[in-house]
């Protein structure tokens, strides 16, 4: 009974295989949707809960209170973190130390999404302990991998096919961002404008219903507060439009300046580990000696910023010492993320401006207004994602007024940097610079949406090379349409069972003529080489039946074959199961 039952639920789970590597399998997805949103949602709560618990535990009670620290402390903190995290990854093989958002669209462009456990591990415990010991980095990066990668690591322990593992991770990254800041609306755009870099109805219902289970997981847990309280704020004079555009301009400067220091520290990331954490926790903590600030996320300085009491030169001092700290360690490896210190060093240089806006104008909009302006700004301007940034902050605010002085200036310093500093953002760089292709093209886009087994072949047989005629009628009785040839070498041929069948009729239609011809001829017919008598054989490969058109593209190009024999496995073996041929990817594709 046992295995019976284990029968029937693999036959169910293969049909939803099948089902799901179509492009409008929407129930499938919206399922998957509903899996992976809460499996990030909890997981990402959970190392906040460890993170903040701890913190608490430290402080009394103060979860981010690096302020209150001795100045010994405050360069010992960051110092053993760094010095504990260093020793932990030495024996950790590299490739298992890539970890965050990057990680993310490093798998998702060469290993279709497949993220690797230890890197997940690496990922939960590296981050914890790095920001329990205040280094200069945020939590939604961390975030975004554990989202992700939970939901990958379900999709390969269920053996789905690639492209749904494709939406299985930007469904956990929406509900990660949702769950990290409250924001369900800014986790959505922030899969599809930044892991996904597409937008599509049948990818994006799935992932807002993620994010939504990442807000619901959050706000039971945690309430309904925001880490940033951003406080009523509006644009009180039209005259202050020619001071925002050149604040952007100014923007843009900084997320140049952030994402070059970040590429320039990367280059070291071949450095040993235990060399490159202590040199980043002795920097940091050194700076957090006069400028404590500067530790942890910084979310508790941007809430005494948005409330007005932050000093000027305080305010100029943390923007620099943050931009090249963050960006610094970021780019050494450290186990953490940027989005949140994005935030602070935006809204600090947002600050900055207000208080000169003030001085110039009397009646100009408060420094509050421009705090909230320099964390669109520079979010949207580092990371080429100004839908993101925009969302982010009017969720954040819940304030309408904020849109239009926001979409000037994320437009202002999003076009500066792209278009007069030719750079994209810090992810498009750092996979360039890893000679990663940072934007799909839109064909492969496509084909990557679509899984092989919604466009393969299933009538099929199996047959060697040889065969007598007798075998060869039998064949031709399966009603396949292909016949797929074993050779006992290992190569595959696949043949046409329309050309078996006109041969055998050829056979036939001989044998009728040689019996009138010579009478009592019954010599037997030889045996029947299907490589031979088919008007055209192809040579194939095997491919994975959870591979993607995109994928099964690759295959035929690179290997020089016209066919590809789709396999599963079967036991300790594998099986063909379909076949998809060069003809039927550009008949799909429509070209």
């Amino acid at each position: 009974m046992n295995r019976s039952l284990r029968e029937k639920s693999e036959h169910l789970l293969e049909v939803f295989r099948t089902r799901i590597s179509y492009q409008d399998a929407l129930p499938q997805l919206l399922g998957l949707g509903i899996v992976s949103g809460l499996s990030a949602a909890l997981l990402v709560v959970v190392f906040r809960l460890q993170v903040e618990g701890a913190l608490a535990f430290l402080f009394h009670g103060a979860a981010l209170d690096f302020e209150s620290l001795d100045p010994v402390w405050r360069f010992l903190f960051p110092f053993l973190g760094a010095l504990l995290l260093g020793l932990a990854l030495t024996p950790i093989d590299q490739k298992y130390q890539s970890v965050g958002v990057f990680h993310v669209l490093e798998r998702l462009r060469n290993h279709q999404g497949r993220l690797p456990g230890r890197n997940l591990l690496v990922q939960f415990f590296g981050g914890t302990v790095a920001l329990i010991s205040g280094q200069s980095i945020g939590r939604e990066g961390p975030g975004v991998h554990l989202g992700a990668g939970i939901a990958s690591l379900l999709g390969q322990w269920f053996d789905l096919p690639n492209n749904a593992i494709r939406t299985l991770i930007a469904c956990g990254a929406a509900a990660a961002i949702s769950a990290a800041f409250n924001t369900p609306m800014a986790g959505v755009i922030f899969a599809m404008e930044v892991i996904l870099m597409e937008y599509t109805m049948v990818g994006f219902i799935p992932v807002i219903i993620a994010s939504v289970l990442g807000s619901t997981v959050s706000q039971l847990v945690f309430g309904a507060d925001s880490l940033i309280v951003v406080p009523p704020v509006q644009l009180n004079l039209l005259w202050e439009i020619p001071f925002m555009i050149c604040a952007g301009l100014l923007y843009a400067l900084a997320a140049l300046a952030f994402i070059r220091v970040h590429l320039t520290a990367s280059r070291w990331r071949k450095t040993p580990v235990l060399i490159r954490y202590l040199l980043m926790g002795s920097v940091t903590g050194a700076v957090a000696v006069f400028l404590p600030q500067i530790l942890g996320a910084g979310y508790d300085t941007l809430n005494l910023l948005i409330a007005g009491q932050v000093t000027l030169g305080l305010l100029i001092a943390i923007v620099i010492a943050k931009l090249v700290i963050t960006a610094a360690v970021t780019g050494l490896g450290m186990v953490g993320g940027l989005i949140g210190p994005l935030l602070v060093i935006g809204g600090c240089l947002g600050g900055v401006l207000g208080v000169v806006g003030n001085g110039l104008v009397e009646q100009a909009s408060s420094p509050g207004f421009y705090v909230v302006l320099g964390m669109v700004a520079m979010l949207g301007a580092v990371l080429n994602a100004p839908m993101a940034a925009l969302v982010t902050i009017l969720e954040l605010s819940n304030n309408p007024a904020i849109i239009f002085p926001s979409m000037l200036m994320v437009v202002v310093a999003c076009v500066a940097v792209q278009q007069l500093f030719h750079t994209q953002g810090i992810f498009a760089e750092q996979l360039r610079s890893q000679g990663v292709a940072s934007y799909e093209e839109p064909a492969r886009q496509f084909l990557s949406r679509i899984g092989v087994r919604s466009v393969m072949n299933t009538s099929l047989t199996l047959a060697q090379a040889q065969v007598s005629e007798q075998q060869a009628r039998e064949l031709v009785k399966q009603a396949a349409v292909w016949i797929v040839i074993r050779h006992a070498e290992g190569g595959l041929q696949v043949i046409s069972t329309a050309d078996l069948v006109k041969h055998l009729e050829r056979l036939e239609q001989e044998s009728t003529d040689r019996a009138k011809q010579v009478t009592g001829d019954h010599s037997k017919a030889g045996p029947v080489d299907l490589t031979h008598i088919a008007a055209q054989v192809f040579d194939a490969e095997e491919l994975d039946s959870r591979s993607n058109l995109y994928q099964a593209s690759l295959a035929i190009s690179q290997d020089g074959v016209d066919a590809l024999c789709v396999t599963r496995r079967l036991g300790s073996g594998r099986s063909v199961v379909g076949i998809l041929t060069r003809d039927s990817i550009r008949n799909y594709y429509g070209v």
